[in-house]
């Protein structure tokens, strides 16, 4: 239950602010976090666009779950949700403090929807590997929302939506996913040819873009119904629902760009969403 101090501590924390961008970064492998290349160095260079946050909400690909939950933790561990990377990688930690503060303001807000405070997840891959190119010294709090997988496109636009008023607290909102993102066609032996992509790779990347551009949003919502390609670039959901989130909080004035916008193996892409 939330008690007036709670409420309180919120309101002290996250003062008001002048509108916070939104993002939704393409995170690729989970290597981008120690790794150098094109990427992470645009990861880098937009860091250096972005206004100071008071906190981080990321809504991951990797914390799919039934129902919606917010982590609320202290503390978040940092979680090496793979397998088969080098060592180095296992001893990466990005030890961000939580906000229990924010994850109670993100409960408020999105009520009457059922949100659960939860105590044991911590920061995801999807989260850590690219917040810490923007954040190095883990010096914001960072909090995530998970994505019901039992939900479609249209409620999870619709929640995040719901979200618009933390932007306005100094909170910044992350997607993390990869709108191309079939693995089972991953062309290894190409993995480090620049900017590659299979016919339909190349397709669905420019049928997608040309509707974030447009600031078209209707059909990526339905992308269920969209093209061949776009089917193949979405084989399951998890890592394209986190653009949704990023989509639903545009503003009309506000502008879309693209950075990063290649694509990898074949079958991947790194395109990523700044809007502000």
């Amino acid at each position: 239950m939330t008690t007036l101090n709670d409420l309180h501590s919120i309101s002290s924390a996250f003062s008001n602010t002048d509108k916070m961008p939104v993002l939704f970064l393409g995170h690729g492998s989970p290597m981008n976090a120690i790794e150098e290349n094109q990427f992470v160095a645009g990861f880098r260079n937009l860091a250096k666009t972005l206004p100071q946050p008071n906190a981080i909400l990321c809504v991951s690909a990797h914390w799919f779950t039934k129902g919606t939950k917010v982590t609320s933790m202290e503390m978040p561990r940092t979680i090496h949700d793979f397998g088969g990377f080098p060592q180095a990688l296992f001893d990466v930690q990005y030890p961000a403090k939580g906000s229990p503060e924010l994850a109670l303001e993100t409960k408020r807000i999105l009520d009457p929807v059922q949100i659960d405070l939860d105590e044991h997840w911590g920061l995801d891959h999807g989260a850590w590997s690219v917040i810490k190119h923007l954040y190095p010294e883990a010096d914001v709090p960072v909090i995530q929302l998970s994505i019901d997988y039992t939900k479609s496109g249209q409620y999870h636009f619709e929640l995040a939506q719901k979200l618009q008023s933390l932007r306005h607290k100094g909170v910044l909102i992350i997607g993390s996913g990869n709108i191309v993102h079939n693995l089972r066609l991953v062309d290894f032996r190409n993995f480090d040819k620049d900017n590659y992509g299979y016919d339909w790779a190349i397709e669905a990347r420019e049928t997608v873009n040309n509707y974030l551009l447009d600031g078209n949003f209707q059909p990526l919502i339905d992308f269920e119904k969209m093209n061949k390609a776009v089917q193949l670039a979405v084989p399951t959901p998890e890592h394209y629902l986190p653009l949704l989130y990023t989509l639903g909080l545009k503003g009309k004035s506000e502008e879309v760009s693209l950075f990063n916008d290649k694509l990898l193996a074949g079958s991947l892409s790194m395109t990523s969403v700044k809007i502000m």
